[in-house]
């Protein structure tokens, strides 16, 4: 048995990156307030333990923090790079989409920056409002050419976190600040990975699959103990965990099964990923379903402050869709 110690998730995210550096001797990390443990304690003590030289700030601009980490990788460095809250990933969107992304494509193979990985707190949080909750992820998705990866849990964060770093393609890593100190887990001590681009399946069910990801896990487990208990509906529940390239036959052959599918994320539903799983499903499945397709989103205005516990995408929204599923 490898030993395990008790992690929230943003410990869980430490204890990668500590692996990382340990491991590594070319691993840098970066960005703003980094070196002072940044500003939910995900890199603390690691500056004191590798020294300035591997674990640093940088000035406040997106862009140039990203193009750094772009130059790093390409010169031979592991580059682990964090942008404060994924709201102010936006002012390197060109580095990370037209750069990051294209790099090894545009050089035939000459050159890459796989070695680049992009960290950034994601979700909503309860007050965080137009700038600190907001959900990026289905505008990378348009994107070839880099992964996009969302852990729901301690365990998760560590192995899909160190499978992103040792990825040999660009990766975007959204970390759920809401659960950066919400659950406790056994964590492995040790480096392990958990494999990009595999979907896992939290509970089997024969009446309707449910996908999300991120913090929205959390929400879809109780829609499925709701839907048990209230009306008799056995829920597959899904965790979609890489957004990009995504999992379409775990989550095809689970509609197979069901005939129906629910798919629930934070971020506006016009154009959100939920509409890409849907459109796939609905090619793929089409002879198998036995309702319309369900999306639960939020809306598609800014994220709101006071409005917030209207805008997300609850327990109450998402039952409601199984029952109107149900009784189509």
């Amino acid at each position: 048995m490898r030993p395990t110690q008790k992690m929230n998730l943003f410990q869980s995210v430490t204890s990668a990156l500590d692996n990382t550096l340990a491991s590594d001797p070319t691993a840098v990390i970066f960005g703003e307030d980094v070196a002072f443990g940044g500003v939910f304690r995900c890199t603390v003590g690691l500056r004191d333990k590798y020294g300035k030289d591997r674990v640093f700030n940088t000035p406040l601009c997106e862009q140039g923090i990203v193009g750094f980490g772009i130059g790093a990788a390409v010169a031979g460095a592991t580059a682990i790079a964090e942008i404060q809250f994924a709201d102010y990933i936006y002012p390197a969107f060109d580095q990370i989409v037209n750069e990051a992304a294209k790099y090894r494509y545009r050089s035939g193979n000459l050159f890459d920056c796989g070695n680049l990985t992009i960290r950034a707190p994601w979700g909503c949080v309860g007050h965080g409002s137009l700038y600190h909750s907001q959900s990026p992820e289905a505008f990378f998705a348009h994107c070839p050419g880099i992964k996009v990866v969302i852990p729901r849990s301690p365990v998760q964060a560590k192995g899909l976190l160190l499978a992103c770093i040792a990825d040999q393609n660009p990766c975007i890593f959204f970390e759920p600040k809401i659960l950066y100190r919400a659950a406790v887990e056994q964590v492995p001590v040790e480096p392990y990975t958990i494999p990009l681009s595999q979907a896992e399946i939290l509970q089997e069910g024969s009446d309707v699959t449910l996908v999300a990801w991120g913090t929205q896990i959390h929400v879809m487990r109780e829609v499925a103990n709701m839907a048990q208990e209230k009306l008799g509906v056995s829920c597959e529940l899904i965790d979609l965990q890489t957004i990009l390239p995504w999992d379409t036959e775990t989550v095809c052959k689970s509609v197979v099964k069901t005939g129906r599918l629910l798919i629930s994320h934070e971020a506006p539903i016009t154009g959100g990923f939920a509409a890409e799983i849907s459109s796939t499903v609905q090619e793929e499945c089409f002879l198998n379903l036995e309702a319309p397709i369900s999306r639960v989103c939020g809306y598609d205005t800014p994220f709101p402050h006071i409005f917030e516990p209207f805008y997300i995408p609850d327990k109450w929204k998402c039952f409601e869709a199984i029952k109107k599923m149900i009784n189509y």
